[in-house]
């Protein structure tokens, strides 16, 4: 077993707060996500799990055992490291080979395990150069390799595939994923990539200069974020915030713009939270010319940008701007006059602290 729990763990770098009263479990065989903005405390997490940080106050425990005072060679976990920190004068394959060689692995054995993770990673043509010769996403896939070719209780990942092309990186994650799931290993991983967190995680843990926010299955936090900062964190577009207040049948927002009939909205919500693509736009007038104004008052197109299978538009709505999700590309230009609406079922509430509010 191999759960990884924080209680009440606190770190300071003099008077800088890196880490504040964390607490949190990693389950065995999980692949559980640290997500946050820089400086949030998520390589500061790893450092500490890794044991190259003490904490200054609370226990870590890897499968069980307080391992506040332990070694990092006596916690055996596997680390990738931001800076990949390959040895420059090996090669890619001595890179790989060498945590098995100091642990004095069979040589038969340690080439079946390199032979397996250079073909799960595609560097098989690549073992024979070194870090220098590599580009900067062969190095990092190699740094992987490195980790993957050991058998340790848990695996820690600071942002492995951030050099990458995008492509490569889309696939680097899906076989991050299915090689977790095939060694039945815990995976911790810290990205400040959205798209990443939510494609790959389990669970996703988000921090705020040092705090855990909210922990939870990715599209539990997407559809009920716990607050204003992890609804704007979680989304692309982001989430629209608007300021709100109670109107006769429910609430508006944007200078009444946007009206939802939602008499059950919580009586202290200050704020409403729309997801772009929850948000209907259609044209302010109806075939006749007319409109009957249930949608609130017009909004203007400010800007279309078309993606192919979807069209964002950004609307200007009073004194805010919001930005809406369509599907296709549509027929909408700017300076255009739209209703634009929201079902009731899909908008977040949130109070004065910016806590989300339960209906």
């Amino acid at each position: 077993m191999a759960d990884i729990v924080f209680r009440n763990v606190t770190k300071r770098y003099g008077d800088t707060l890196a880490v504040d009263d964390a607490s949190f479990t990693v389950n065995d065989n999980e692949f559980f996500c640290f997500f946050g903005p820089p400086l949030s405390g998520k390589s500061t997490i790893l450092r500490l799990v890794l044991g190259l940080e003490t904490p200054d106050i609370g226990e870590i425990l890897i499968g069980g055992r307080p391992v506040n005072t332990v070694s990092p060679a006596e916690r055996n976990v596997a680390m990738v490291f931001q800076n990949l920190a390959l040895f420059p004068h090996m090669s890619a394959r001595d890179n790989v080979r060498f945590p098995l060689v100091e642990r004095r692995i069979a040589e038969a054995e340690i080439e079946k395990r390199v032979a397996d993770v250079a073909a799960k990673l595609h560097i098989g043509h690549i073992l024979h150069k070194p870090p220098a010769q590599l580009s900067g996403g062969e190095r990092q896939r190699v740094a992987i390799a490195r980790a993957l070719v050991r058998d340790p209780n848990a695996y820690l990942m600071d942002d492995p595939i951030s050099a990458l092309d995008a492509r490569l990186r889309e696939e680097t994650r899906v076989e991050l994923k299915r090689i977790q799931r095939e060694l039945g290993k815990t995976l911790i991983y810290v990205t400040h990539d959205q798209e990443e967190a939510m494609s790959v995680a389990d669970r996703i843990a988000i921090l705020e200069n040092g705090s855990i926010r909210q922990i939870g299955a990715p599209a539990e936090i997407y559809d009920r974020p716990a607050s204003t900062y992890v609804a704007r964190l979680l989304g692309s577009p982001m989430m629209n915030i608007l300021k709100s207040v109670r109107g006769a049948e429910g609430m508006e927002a944007a200078e009444g713009t946007i009206r939802i009939a939602d008499k059950a909205a919580p009586a202290d919500a200050v704020e409403i939270g729309l997801r772009p693509e929850d948000i209907k736009v259609r044209p302010w007038l109806d075939r006749d010319g007319t409109s009957d104004g249930r949608a609130g008052r017009p909004a203007r197109v400010f800007e279309v940008e078309p993606l192919g299978g979807y069209t964002v538009v950004t609307l200007a709505a009073g004194q805010a701007r919001l930005r809406a999700l369509l599907r296709g590309q549509p027929d909408i230009r700017p300076d255009a006059m739209v209703a634009i609406s929201c079902e009731p079922g899909r908008v977040h509430y949130f109070g004065q602290s910016g806590g989300a509010l339960a209906r």
